[in-house]
């Protein structure tokens, strides 16, 4: 998210409108660039770079400086294919790699200053679902049921699915740079460790093998680098017609053997930056055939990148997954959808009087209100005892459908803010450019509660604010206050919680 002005928030794109997608890869990173025109998205540019940020990682789990400096050179090559797209038709997300350093937020703020917008590191279960809607947007049969399978530098994406529906999603920590450097770390390539690097795969494919088996599919597809250089190299070896078949496959892992070292491994469809790490992820994919009981799979070109495009136009044309989340979360902690409404009505009437003078007009900020307005409450169907701090934990370690990691960190600060004892320790852990517009959003939510805190059958709209630096004013009318004396009590108390951090609160 960024604290900036934009000017068709909330428009689908226009004919002719560029939009671009960035999948910073545990392997590769990749850029998309393309254009809306008649209903459709065109391809422009497509680059990608083997950056291997995965097998940057130390025994700390931290990125090294090299690591760095290879995806920090990439990304200097891709921002001149960014110039001029709109905030709101740009997304840069990050996977496994940089969900697993520690060290990630240090590689992201110096990425932000390359590209100038921010990059948001999304859950394995949100890569699944990007993954299955870039699929399934590529393949020819709209319709039935199929199993897309994506293997990555440091995790493998499995998704059931049912034309464009994402049925069952689940990423497993196993991918081809991680595996290298778990089995192969020496180089040397030997029939144990391979057979080894297979039945990890395997091992890992237990967690999910009876639910999946129970839903079933009739197609198998998988999508990139991986997939794409295997089904390469058994066609042009003559070992299959099109596509992967288990024969092929275990002919294709026998000659493998064949190599001594990495170093070694060379065949025709094989690019040499993938050559490497090409036997660990030929491992995975025959753990996966085996244990799976597949005996044929197609590749598609579609994956991430094409998934956040798709997703970018979605949010911009009403359908945004995120509002699907939120309702699915209200409906599954049994929210008072009554009193969730009102305070959220509230929070828009304020919103609406102070966004410019606090400069909170981007919509990304206006979403986060409304949603955690809509979820403030969650935590009650855990305990009425502290309910704001266990709905802030929900929000934050749940899996969360078009949600990224960094979104969900700001809406669980605000639900944890919503109400008692100004968590601004909380505030200070969030991104710096973003902890001024969350104190601010936090303020307007909580008096939205107030405000509302009998459980009127209507939302209290009557509130006049005024803000202005920490300064605001409240205006409720006289008469108003005289028939709420509960909630003058509210306030009062408020412009306690408030005064403690330096906001000024006076009404009247």
């Amino acid at each position: 998210m960024n604290n900036t002005d934009n000017s068709n928030q909330n428009e689908t794109p226009a004919d002719g409108e560029m939009l671009a997608a960035i999948d910073l890869g545990s392997n590769s990173f990749h850029l998309l660039v393309a254009r809306q025109g008649n209903n459709d998205i065109r391809t422009l540019e497509k680059l990608g770079e083997k950056v291997q940020l995965a097998a940057g990682l130390d025994s700390d789990n931290n990125l090294t400086d090299e690591a760095q400096t290879r995806a920090l050179n990439c990304l200097s090559r891709f921002a001149p294919f960014l110039e001029g797209i709109h905030h709101d038709n740009l997304r840069i997300v990050g996977t496994n790699a940089l969900r697993e350093a520690h060290n990630a937020q240090q590689f992201l703020d110096k990425a932000e200053e390359i590209l100038k917008h921010p990059l948001e590191v999304i859950s394995g279960r949100e890569e699944a679902r990007l993954i299955y809607v870039g699929a399934a947007q590529t393949l020819a049969t709209p319709k039935g049921r199929r199993l897309v399978v994506d293997i990555g530098g440091g995790s493998t994406e499995f998704i059931i699915g049912d034309g464009f529906d994402p049925l069952a999603l689940e990423s497993l920590h196993m991918g081809c740079v991680a595996y290298s450097k778990r089995f192969f770390a020496d180089g040397q390539i030997t029939a144990k460790r391979f057979q080894q690097a297979v039945m990890a795969a395997k091992n890992e494919l237990l967690s999910i093998l009876k639910p999946y088996k129970k839903l079933g599919w009739q197609q198998v597809v998988g999508t990139s680098g991986t997939i794409k250089a295997t089904a390469a190299v058994l066609q042009l070896n003559g070992w299959t017609e099109a596509g992967i078949t288990r024969e092929g496959l275990n002919r294709l892992s026998k000659h493998l053997l064949k190599f001594k070292t990495l170093d070694q491994v060379e065949m025709p469809g094989l690019k040499p930056d993938r050559a490497k790490v090409f036997p660990a992820g030929v491992a995975i994919l025959q753990g996966v055939f085996e244990l799976l009981d597949i005996e044929q799979m197609e590749f598609t070109d579609g994956a991430l990148r094409e998934g956040i495009l798709q997703d970018l136009v979605g949010r911009s044309a009403d359908q945004d997954i995120r509002e699907k989340t939120v309702s699915a979360l209200m409906e599954l902690y049994q929210v008072d959808i009554a009193q969730a409404e009102n305070v959220s009505q509230t929070a828009e009437n304020l919103y609406q009087q102070a966004k410019k003078n606090w400069k909170l007009e981007t919509e990304d900020l206006h979403l986060l209100l409304k949603w955690a307005a809509l979820l403030h409450e969650t935590g009650l169907s855990i305990s009425h005892s502290q309910f704001h701090k266990h709905g802030a934990y929900l929000l934050q370690h749940s899996d969360l459908s078009g949600f990224s990691k960094y979104q969900q960190s700001m809406l669980a600060v605000l639900v944890r803010g919503h109400r008692r004892k100004f968590p601004m320790v909380d505030f200070r852990l969030q991104p710096e450019s973003m902890q001024k517009a969350l104190i601010r959003l936090a303020v307007l939510l909580r008096l939205a509660v107030l405000l509302n805190h009998s459980r009127p059958d209507e939302a209290h709209q009557q509130a006049q604010i005024t803000v202005k630096g920490n300064d605001v004013v409240l205006e409720l009318g006289e008469s108003w206050l005289e028939d709420n004396p509960l909630t003058v009590a509210d306030l009062e108390l408020e412009q306690e919680y408030l005064l403690a951090h330096q906001i000024n609160l006076t009404f009247s």
